[in-house]
């Protein structure tokens, strides 16, 4: 169960919630960006409101194992992101959280601050339509690697690969062929 602090509980509480984000990207330097109208410090980083966040999902809560990415959209105005994708981010770490802002629309953050998705860049991409260039971010599910095919080759040498001492697949022989009756022993 998540434990909310005493100021983000009586916002909730209150019924009337507004909210920024946090964004973090962890490239060859580390990117920070809010959704908020103003640059917000949260535990002594600058977040900047006029960095180009153009478009992020919102945090999804489901019951079932599934695959949902979380993606990102920043205006790559000065082709920072564009020469960031050049250099390989894939597989770089991504952060987002979730503040709240409190009756006088004053930001909670610090202690206040909750974390909706951490994960990886899976496929990022620029798409320019010679009015606005967008760099996309898509993150990796948390369950992303359910997808993932791994190979083991069950005969004698393969098992040599991975251990010589062991003997488990010593008896499987290559182009041994048995045929079995269905439902017959």
């Amino acid at each position: 169960m998540r434990i909310f602090t005493p100021e983000v509980q009586a916002v909730i509480d209150s019924g009337d919630i507004r909210f920024f984000f946090l964004i973090e990207l962890y490239f060859s330097q580390t990117y920070r960006f809010t959704s908020y109208k103003h640059d917000i410090t949260h535990n002594n980083k600058v977040y900047t409101a006029g960095g180009g966040l153009f478009e992020f999902d919102s945090p999804k809560f489901s019951t079932v194992v599934d695959r949902e990415a979380y993606r990102i959209v920043i205006a790559d105005l000065i082709d920072q992101m564009a020469a960031e994708f050049r250099y390989n981010v894939t597989g770089k770490d991504i952060k987002v959280m979730v503040g709240l802002l409190d009756a006088n629309d004053n930001p909670l953050v610090n202690s206040h601050i909750l974390d909706v998705y951490k994960g990886y860049v899976d496929s990022p991409a620029i798409n320019n339509d010679w009015e606005t260039k967008l760099a996309v971010i898509e993150g990796t599910s948390p369950m992303s690697d359910l997808d993932m095919v791994n190979t083991f080759i069950t005969s004698k040498d393969g098992m040599d690969q991975r251990n010589i001492n062991d003997t488990s697949f010593d008896e499987i022989y290559t182009d041994n062929e048995v045929s079995l009756k269905w439902g017959k022993i």
